[in-house]
């Protein structure tokens, strides 16, 4: 449409001036040059992840309540964002059972995970030599926080591989990740400060994830992955998710202060990501 509108513009009108020419020329250059319009789009993305994550510690104090709704958001991204994603993207070459197969490995291995090789626990709660289930604790924290952050890379790396396909799809995609990268950011700072982790190293991760996907972006510009493949790690993901949200804040943010706020919180979490990916059309 605006390049129709804009050819019309050039049939009806000569520009003579120098002046005219030039800014006809800065004006097709701002319309239709995708790389600036992807680097606007990268920027937002680092500015919402890093202003969610700068909320969640400014109101560390709150943590249970925010600990609460990043419960609700991380299930409501995997049930609600990336699953079906991941179904619609690998079901050309897989069948939806094989894709929910994924999604299950996923769960189990991040439980391996966490409770052989990172150590489940609750933090002060857990019974033992202090400075060692600290660093357990903490670990598990950088497993949340290091997931989070490469599902921020794969965010970009979507939203570079879609303006690919074309800047219509392009702009959908980049829409929808910017809607969930605010949550992002409170997530990854909450897995750091409940497993024990100082501010100072939640800050370190949330600069990890904001940054994520911006170099997701920059890297589709060495390579492309074929939509059944990207199903396939999406759907591993759902599961990494579900375990994070159902088995790891949930109980956590009951754990802290089980009010009736607390579940309120993980209602609103779940109802905003669901709200706002139907509302982009994702």
């Amino acid at each position: 449409m605006v390049k129709r509108q804009f050819s019309k513009l050039r049939l009806g009108v000569r520009f003579s001036h120098p002046a005219q020419k030039l800014g006809l020329t800065l004006l097709k250059f701002l319309i239709y040059n995708i790389h600036i319009m992807i680097i606007w789009i990268s920027i937002a993305a680092l500015v919402s992840t890093f202003l969610g994550g700068m909320f969640a510690l400014r109101f560390k104090d709150k943590l249970h309540l925010i600990l609460g709704f990043s419960a609700g958001a991380i299930l409501g991204v995997a049930f609600f964002d990336i699953f079906p994603e991941a179904i619609e993207l690998g079901s050309k070459n897989y069948d939806t059972a094989f894709i929910t197969s994924i999604m299950a490995l996923g769960f189990i291995v991040y439980t391996i995970l966490d409770r052989f090789v990172f150590f489940h626990s609750h933090g002060s709660d857990e019974h033992g030599h202090g400075e060692e289930i600290e660093n357990h604790v903490n670990k598990r924290g950088i497993l949340g926080a290091g997931s989070l952050s490469i599902h921020s890379f794969i965010d970009g790396a979507a939203i570079g591989l879609a303006f690919q396909v074309s800047e219509a799809v392009g702009v959908i995609v980049a829409v929808a990740v910017l809607v969930h990268d605010f949550s992002d950011g409170i997530n990854t700072v909450n897995l750091i400060l409940k497993n024990s982790g100082t501010r100072a190293q939640a800050f370190k991760w949330l600069l990890i994830d904001a940054i994520a996907p911006v170099l997701g972006v920059v890297s589709t510009l060495f390579f492309s992955v074929k939509e059944s493949t990207l199903g396939i790690i999406l759907a591993l993901f759902s599961g990494f998710f579900l375990y994070i949200g159902a088995s790891d804040l949930l109980p956590e943010s009951h754990h802290r202060h089980p009010t009736a706020w607390t579940t309120f919180a993980t209602v609103i979490g779940i109802t905003v990501l669901y709200g706002a990916i139907k509302l982009v059309g994702v």
